[in-house]
């Protein structure tokens, strides 16, 4: 059965500083802040939250149906994915705006300083997911989308009963405590980094404790140090594999989770399905861009 992935698509422009940003800021001075990086190289990938985990949960053999909006120059994202093999049916296209774009700039601590054009993605919202789904849909993800989208499709999640991941990411700060554990109530699992998961302790007032209670697991990732699975209070320290490279980190978050819905689709364990995440995440953190990598084992 297939993964419904909720989320963005977009285009990542990808730089790289060759210095440590660290050293071109002015502690005493931000509040004039007005710096300049030069980045020597510069590249254009397919990206997006919801592309790069369909990307990965392709690459291990799922079923992957990104849910998402492109815009007047999406043609050729839609005809990438289809070349892959992952299903476009429900990826709309709008003719009135851009398909996201990402600006990524990584400095040599594999620093980032984002900034992201959301285009076509305010209007994911009109992307539906209907009852008749959970026909061959198993598992789905709200990952970082439009505002209005994450909300429409967590509830349309838990109408139609197909358990999905609650991902907010980089789209945490749109929502306030009380729109967070609205999320967490709907949700089936929740995933996030660490600093992630300490903002939505903050708003909400829950510690990862008490979230896991609400779900059927709590998963905070670690980066390099592997990741904790919070399961009705209990912490498992699942622990991280180490990259043949670290070269570029730009969606080995989503690799992660394409890999967590993998094991979730079969029915795993969820240290399983995160040990998974953790192998994945190794292997494209040494190649560039979020969509490069493949597969150099069988999962």
């Amino acid at each position: 059965m297939a993964a419904l992935i909720c989320g963005s698509l977009a285009f990542d422009n990808i730089m790289t500083f060759e210095g440590r940003f660290v050293d071109q800021i002015l502690p005493d001075q931000l509040h004039i802040l007005n710096v300049s990086f030069l980045v020597p190289t510069l590249r254009r990938d397919f990206g997006g939250c919801a592309g790069n985990i369909a990307y990965s949960l392709k690459l291990l053999g799922g079923d992957a149906q990104p849910m998402a909006m492109v815009g007047s120059d999406g043609a050729d994202y839609v005809q990438r994915f289809k070349e892959l093999g992952i299903e476009t049916r429900h990826v709309g296209q709008l003719q009135s705006t851009h398909t996201a774009q990402c600006m990524i700039m990584t400095d040599h601590d594999n620093n980032q300083i984002t900034a992201f054009h959301p285009g076509a993605m305010m209007q994911a919202h009109e992307n539906r997911i209907t009852a008749d789904m959970a026909a061959e849909v198993k598992v789905g993800i709200i990952a970082p989308d439009g505002r209005q989208a994450m909300i429409e499709h967590a509830a349309q999640f838990k109408a139609a009963g197909i358990p999905f991941v609650f991902d907010p990411g980089q789209g945490l700060p749109m929502f306030n405590g009380d729109e967070l554990k609205a999320f967490i109530e709907q949700a089936d699992w929740v995933a996030v980094n660490d600093y992630e998961g300490k903002m939505l302790s903050e708003r909400t007032g829950l510690s990862f404790d008490e979230i896991s209670r609400k779900v059927r697991g709590l998963v905070v990732t670690l980066g390099a140090e592997g990741c904790e699975v919070w399961q009705q209070g209990e912490k498992t320290l699942v622990a991280p594999v180490k990259p043949a490279a670290v070269v570029d980190p730009t969606g080995c978050g989503d690799a992660w989770r394409g890999a967590f819905l993998f094991g979730l689709e079969r029915g795993w364990d969820l240290v399983r399905c995160a040990e998974l995440g953790n192998r994945l995440g190794a292997l494209k953190i040494a190649q560039r861009g979020p969509q490069n990598y493949q597969l150099d084992f069988q999962p």
